[in-house]
């Protein structure tokens, strides 16, 4: 398993455009932990899904209608949220943001995508 640097600086990691208005940069890594940034333009979606890892995520900025296990609450930056291994969660953007997002363990199939 491969491992980020100790420091990361953002000029120097590519960000990924996944379509309809999100764009994606993975930053830290190791096995157990990772932060990813992503860039939300307004009426972009984050669709609902699940995986096995838990998350957490900050709302940096903008403002999201966020599902997490069918119980839908509007975030704005400052706030954060939850996710359980398995629990189904999406977000919906309503003002153009930015969500940093933290994985336990390591998401392999987006530095698989990178």
């Amino acid at each position: 398993m491969n491992e980020s640097n100790n420091f990361v600086f953002s000029e120097d990691v590519s960000i990924e455009d996944l379509g309809q208005g999100v764009t994606r940069q993975i930053l830290g890594y190791n096995e157990e932990l990772m932060v990813v940034k992503v860039w939300f333009d307004t009426g972009a979606e984050g669709y609902v899904h699940s995986h096995p890892h838990s998350q957490v995520t900050y709302v940096e900025s903008g403002e999201f209608d966020v599902n997490v296990g069918g119980e839908i609450k509007q975030l704005k930056a400052g706030d954060s949220f939850y996710i359980p291994p398995y629990v189904e969660h999406g977000a919906v953007c309503k003002r153009a943001g930015i969500l940093l997002d933290t994985f336990s363990p390591v998401r392999e199939d987006f530095l698989k995508q990178s």
